[in-house]
Order: structure tokens, then sequence, then C-alpha cells
């Protein structure tokens, strides 16, 4: 790979590790939790090791990249370099769809945090204004973007704090221990309850609480100094890892298993049961704070992600228009129309479609994070354990993808995850033989000879 040392990005190490924060902890965690749990009972703890394992190793393996040759297409652009130019059209698509997917997964989980307040307003109403709100702060440009970003990721970040302070004042007794079910795994059955296909199952779930990682990367490729990237990867990863464990184990010690859905956050149902009204109505509001700074954040990506995949000619040219502000309203364009089909769907199937985009979203997004995988074990020279890593990345995100199939919900979300896979493929199929051509016409017009004057 060839080395870029001439570039200088804007970002700090702290900025960088910021965006991290806010774009990892959002819906995924906040209320996608509440599946897993549902799918593992007390062992997703187990699984969100698991996870945060697998999750670490893949953005290592991407920052390393990064670290050694920055590029502003990010990881489309290695596994382009990698695979060939089908790899990276392949991969900017998939991981285009899982965003548009997770999108709606997100504008759905918004509108179930704010219906706990106005439980009688149809579903889709609130996912249209969220959706809004979302595109004028992506409007205000990289910088708004930025700020924004930086400041709803400290609030995220004390929403957790906050709910392990609150859970601990209830065990030393201080706040409403008398309320509290206090549930706790004696037996190693109780904490297997679901078996081994339920820890399984459950792991798709989780890995999608540590979605964004992608967006740090694409934003690392403006860091002052771009070795730092692997560096702050480790940190953010380590604080929000520890975080996810501990306000999720002492939320499984509040409240009953059964009690944890895929409607309503779970620390919601935590607090619910201390009967301290005003402390989860302030917690609920700090939800949809945090559930909107991870909707910004895939709107942001996935338009700048439709822009570099059009600059590069693989997408139609529409998608490359910027405006003076600099902000592609072309991409942006398409990304509007595709939560407009997410409100619709949200409108069509209110109760199961968070479950069923979930699933479906985290699955597109897993197989662009096994392009990263395997392109960097083509461009790096590779250690001994940094082959052990990318494998195990790799065994982890197989493993969370097969899960899907002991579940009839998540199975359904697996089955449109393979229509989306079967339909990139065949477009790329047709644009391969469009770029043979191209080629071959290229390099007959390069031998052909001139003509006499």
């Amino acid at each position: 790979m060839s080395k870029e040392s001439a570039h200088k990005g804007s970002l700090s190490w702290w900025q960088l590790a910021l965006l991290g924060f806010g774009c990892i902890t959002g819906t995924g965690f906040f209320l996608g939790s509440g599946i897993a749990i549902e799918r593992s009972g007390f062992s997703v703890l187990l699984v969100f090791l698991l996870a945060a394992i697998g999750t670490y190793f893949v953005f290592d393996a991407l920052a390393n990249m990064i670290a050694q040759d920055t590029q502003k297409g990010s990881f489309c652009t290695y596994s382009k370099k990698a695979f060939g130019h089908w790899a990276g059209f392949s991969h900017g698509w998939i991981y285009w769809t899982a965003e548009m997917l997770i999108l709606g997964s997100q504008l759905t989980a918004l509108g179930l945090f704010t219906r706990f307040w106005l439980p009688h307003t149809p579903l889709w109403v609130f996912t249209a204004a969220y959706a809004a709100l979302g595109i004028g702060v992506v409007l205000l440009g990289t910088k708004g973007f930025e700020k924004a970003e930086n400041i709803l990721a400290v609030v995220k970040i004390a929403a957790i704090v906050m709910f392990i302070i609150l859970a601990f004042l209830v065990f030393t007794g201080v706040l409403g221990e008398h309320n509290a079910h206090m549930h706790k795994p004696t037996q190693m059955n109780h904490f297997l309850s679901h078996g081994i296909t339920g820890l399984w199952s459950g792991l798709i779930y989780v890995f999608f609480a540590f979605a964004g990682i992608e967006v740090m990367g694409l934003m690392a490729a403006k860091l002052h100094d771009p070795k730092e990237a692997p560096k702050i990867g480790k940190v953010v990863l380590s604080v929000i890892t520890a975080l996810f464990i501990l306000s999720i184990g002492l939320a499984l010690l509040l409240a009953p298993l059964e009690d944890f859905t895929s409607e309503e956050s779970p620390f919601v149902i935590a607090l619910r049961d201390l009967n301290f009204t005003v402390i989860v109505h302030i917690f609920n509001g700090v939800l949809i704070i945090a559930g909107f700074s991870s909707l910004v954040a895939s709107l942001y990506s996935v338009t700048q992600m439709m822009y570099m995949i059009a600059k590069d000619g693989d997408a139609p040219k529409i998608f490359t228009k910027i405006s003076k502000r600099k902000i592609p309203y072309g991409s942006l364009g398409l990304t509007i129309c595709g939560m407009i089909v997410s409100i619709v769907i949200a409108l069509l199937l209110p109760k199961e479609v968070y479950e069923y985009i979930t699933t479906a979203g985290g699955l597109m997004l897993l197989y662009a994070w096994l392009f990263m995988v395997s392109a960097s074990r083509k461009l790096l020279k590779l250690s001994a354990w940094g082959h052990l890593k990318t494998i195990t990345a790799m065994i982890l995100v197989l493993l969370a993808a097969s899960g899907t199939l002991f579940d009839k919900t998540s199975r359904l979300g697996f089955y449109v995850s393979l229509l989306f896979l079967v339909i990139i493929g065949v477009v790329t199929l047709i644009m391969k033989r469009k770029w043979k051509k191209a080629e071959t016409d290229q390099d007959q017009g390069l031998w052909r000879p001139l003509k006499k004057q």
C-alpha cells in the first residue's frame, strides 16, 4: 500500500473519541439490547463481551489500514485496492443498504421511546418528525455535525453513568430497595436459562449495539495523525464495553427477565419498578436525545458514503452534486427517499418492524464488516497475533449471522438481508461486464493507429 505522509486532518484524538462515543452508543444499545435480553437472558452479559471482542478486532483492522494508508473513501477504497473494482462497488452498496435499514430501525426506536409519553399517537408521526430534525442537523454541514455529536455524546455517556449510579443507590438501600426485584442467577442453568441457542441468537442484536464503528472509521481519516486511530479505537471500545456490561447487568438485577421486551428500553423497565416517576421520565428524555444522536450519525455517514460511491463512478453522477456549504445534496436526496420508505413501513408494520429492520440492517452491516477484515488480511502485513484477531472477528461475525436462524422473527430479517445481497451481487456482475467492455474499448483506443494527415 502507498503511504500518504502528506495527509493532515483537522480532528484531534479527543474529538474522534467523542465522536466514537456519540456514534456507537445509540438506539442499538438503548432499545436493541432489550431484544438481546429476551433471546439470551442473563447470558447476554457474555454475549456483550464476545461482541465487544469481535467489534474491536474489526475496528482494529480498519484503523490499521487507515494508519498505514489514509483514504477519503475509507473502507470501500481498501476493498477496491485489495480485491478489485467489484469489491469496492459491492462493499459500498452493502454498507449503504445497511445504513438505510438502520436508519429505519433508529426512527422506529425513537418513535417507541416517544410513545412512552403519547401512547395513542401513530408511530409514523414520530418517525417523520425525527427524520425532518435529523436532516436539519445534517444540513448544518460537517462542522455542525461534529459539534452536535460531541455534545450529544456527553449526554449519552452521562445517561448510562446516571443509570449505574441510581442502581447502586438502590442496592445500598438509599433509594427504594423495597420496590426492586433484585433478581440474581445462582446456578449455571439460571445463567443459561435460554440455552446455548438463546445465547447464539442474541449475538446479532448485541453486535448491533456496537454499530457506529464504521462512522468512526470514516472520521478517522480526518485525524491530525491517522496513526493514532488504533489506539483511540482501543480506548473508546474498552470504555463503552465496560459501561454496556455494567449497566445491562444492573438492569437485569432490577427487573424480572420476563418484563424485558423489544418495545421499551430495558433501562426504563428497570427503573419503572422503583416508582420514581420523575426519574423514569427524565431518563426516557435522555434516551430520545441519545437515539437522535445515533440517527444523525447514520444520516451523515450514509450520505457521505453515497457521495463517495458516486465520485468513484459507481453510482449516478447526480449524487455527486454538492452545495456551497459542501453538503452533498444529491446523495442526501436519496437518503431522504430511503427514510420515507422507512416511515411507510413503520405505518404498515408498527408492531413487528423494529425487530425485522434491526435484524436485516444489523446483518448487512456485519457483511460490510467482513469486507473490512478481509481487505486488511490482503493489504496489511499481519503478525501471527494479527491473523488470529482477524480470523476471530470473522468467526464471531459469522456466528452472529447464523444465530438469526434460531428465531422466527430474526430468521425473516436474515432472508431479507440475503435478498439484498443477491440484488447487489447481480448488479455487480452486470457492472463487471460494463467495466470490462470499457477497459477493452479504452485499450483498443490507445492502440488504434493514427490517421494520415
